[in-house]
């Protein structure tokens, strides 16, 4: 890639008419080369509105200067634009590589994004112990050993484990508990492991087992079955029935994982099935992972982008931005032809580090898995405009019931956790159209000293205080989706007065505010709803709205009570110690052999804390001063 060749230009108006936008570009060209790289668009404030990529980027921009040929949307973006930036690359394939990685980074407005945040699992058979070990593997490989993979969920992983140690009789156990058995453990008595912890194998029988394990999970399984079949056979013309049996259930236990993972052609050997399917404006998009003739699961994806994208550029995005941080395998199979098909798969190859075969299969068994693919994207996109359409009547139901503008785009629940007032925690969930968002979760430590122990009002108004008061000063023009439509408070009357209290200190006038409180003997069903200038209500048991708001109201509840238990373990486990300024870990430790408890250091007098080895004569005034402030 070529030295990053940066250009600027700046405009700080606030309001971006379509020409203003124009303008910026046009000044952006006069500097621009006629060579590969990537262009951003920013905004007044210098957030990224677009990541595009160009063969020639003078020719790729000057599009954006005559707005009349593009569609909506783009002339919004065009009319936003504030500033551009560019970065020159040698060739078109880097500019591609270096667009999706920038596009995963940064999830511009404008781009087609693929909301991914999840790492693969994969199975991994150790090499860094006498006796190896298959366990699941998730993150960076780190680990000296084979690692098998992707597979598509936890789930799939745990299904090939259990069949594995059916089959192979491999340790899964850690190094530590394997070296301080006594006896086998339940996995031995069940057939699942053949007990090297306790010498009940040898090692070059073990290895042997590990050897078939790999030859398996790298795509040998006819192999290694005809191999277990031949020794069955043997041991029973010997008359050696039990080890007979062992075989047996060793063939029967690869079976399982065969029938399991539904293997398909076998020279399908490192492959990822992909299919796209669009519907109403939306898209699944579907990833099936074929490894060693093997189906290790599927995955649904669901992009963001423009209700008109076009099914290539989706699938260009998806591919581009999918692989930029994981290995592409040797083959991809598609449903649908990419955007500039021939780059992709080039720059896949470069991604790869050599050549990844990218195709449309037209005849035959890839043809099959691809219409299967498809199948199961389409359902899959079924189900959730299903899910959406639903959720969609609850939150208009929410609308209608608490008087609302519109549909809720956000919806912010929030409850307190606390045992007598100590370790209080405040919780918040937020929901919208897609349901639960549970990446904007969060808590708050309460962290007043000042109000009584116990005091639900004060804690809500310190958690709304600061919730609010972050708000106004991170988006105070309310431009990036995370100011709520509805607030709605775990509580009765006096919570609701607590919110309004808030909302009227900080200015806030136009967030709608409802508060929840159980009825009476604090029965489910009969709840009462709290609002400003209205009486309170109820609705019937039954209503659908009713039980939406109830979930609402349990899943703050259980995210309460979660960080309100995670904050209380962590000072159960703290030290008085802890508290004291200067004292580490070295330090503490002295102390402690010293005088046996923390409880006995705040007790030491003056002279006994001088005493301690590695302790100074100021360390021991500053730690007696803070155990007896008084004295």
């Amino acid at each position: 890639m070529a030295p990053h060749d940066t250009h600027n230009a700046e405009e700080t108006d606030c309001e971006r008419p379509l020409a203003q936008g124009v303008t910026v570009i046009e000044r952006f060209l006069a500097t621009l080369p006629g060579t590969p790289g990537v262009y951003r668009m920013l905004n007044v404030k210098g957030d990224v509105l677009y990541v595009g990529k160009a063969k020639n980027l003078k020719k790729r921009v000057v599009a954006y200067t005559k707005p009349e040929r593009q569609t909506l949307r783009i002339q919004r973006m065009i009319a936003e634009t504030a500033s551009m930036e560019v970065i020159t690359t040698h060739t078109e394939v880097e500019a591609l590589l270096l667009e999706s990685t920038l596009i995963k980074s940064l999830g511009p407005r404008y781009n087609i994004l693929l909301k991914d945040d999840k790492s693969f699992p994969h199975i991994l058979v150790t090499a860094d112990h006498d006796w190896p070990q298959v366990l699941k593997h998730r993150g960076a490989r780190t680990r000296r050993g084979e690692y098998f993979g992707p597979f598509a969920s936890a789930g799939a992983v745990n299904a090939t484990l259990s069949a594995l140690q059916r089959a192979f009789l491999l340790r899964s156990c850690t190094d530590s508990v394997f070296s301080s058995r006594t006896r086998p453990c339940l996995l031995f008595q069940i057939k699942r492991c053949s007990a090297p912890c306790v010498d009940r194998i040898s090692r070059d029988e073990y290895l042997e087992l590990v050897a078939e394990a790999r030859s398996f999970l790298s795509g040998h399984s006819q192999k290694v079955q005809k191999d277990l079949a031949k020794r069955m056979e043997s041991a029973a013309e010997a008359m050696e029935y039990e080890r007979a049996a062992v075989f047996r259930d060793r063939i029967r236990a690869l079976s399982r994982i065969q029938a399991h993972h539904d293997i398909n052609p076998a020279e399908l050997a490192e492959a990822d099935v992909v299919a796209l399917h669009q519907a109403g404006g939306q898209t699944c998009i579907q990833v099936f992972f074929f490894r060693s003739g093997c189906n290790y699961g599927n995955r649904a994806y669901f992009p963001q982008h423009a209700a008109d994208a076009e099914a290539s550029e989706v699938m260009a995005a998806f591919l581009g931005q999918f692989y930029a941080d994981k290995m592409p395998p040797r083959e991809i199979l598609l449903s649908q032809e990419p955007a500039e098909a021939e780059i992709v798969a080039a720059a896949l190859s470069e991604k790869a580090g050599r050549k990844v075969v990218v195709a449309v299969p037209k005849r035959g068994d890839r043809k099959r898995l691809i219409e299967n693919a498809y199948d199961n994207a389409r359902e899959a996109l079924g189900r959730r405009m299903a899910e959406s359409s639903a959720q969609s009547k609850l939150l208009d139901g929410v609308a209608e019931l608490f008087g609302l503008d519109g549909r809720p785009g956000r919806i912010e629940v929030y409850d307190n956790s606390h045992i007598q007032g100590t370790n209080a925690v405040g919780g918040m969930i937020v929901a919208g159209p897609e349901g639960l968002m549970k990446a904007a979760y969060r808590k708050f430590n309460i962290k007043s000293t000042e109000l009584t122990p116990g005091d639900d009002f004060a804690m809500m108004r310190e958690v709304l205080t600061r919730r609010f008061q972050r708000a106004q000063k991170e988006d105070p023009d309310r431009e990036r989706g995370q100011w709520p439509d509805l607030v709605l408070i775990d509580g009765g009357q006096g919570q609701l007065g607590a919110t309004m209290e808030v909302f009227a200190e900080l200015g806030i006038d136009d967030v709608a505010l409802v508060s929840i409180a159980k009825g009476p003997d604090r029965n489910a069903g009969r709840e009462r709803f709290f609002m400003p200038g209205r009486e309170p209500f109820s609705l019937p048991m039954k209503d659908p709205v009713l039980y939406f708001l109830q979930r609402l109201r349990d899943e703050a509840h259980r995210f309460a009570i979660g960080a309100h238990r995670t904050r209380r373990a962590g000072a159960m486990v703290r030290s008085p110690l802890d508290e004291v300024d200067g004292i580490g870990a070295a330090r503490k430790k002295v102390l402690l052999q010293h005088f046996g408890s923390a409880r006995d250091v705040a007790a030491a007098a003056l002279g006994d804390l001088e005493s301690v080895p590695g302790i100074s004569k100021s360390m021991a005034k500053k730690i007696y001063d803070h155990f007896h402030p008084h004295g």
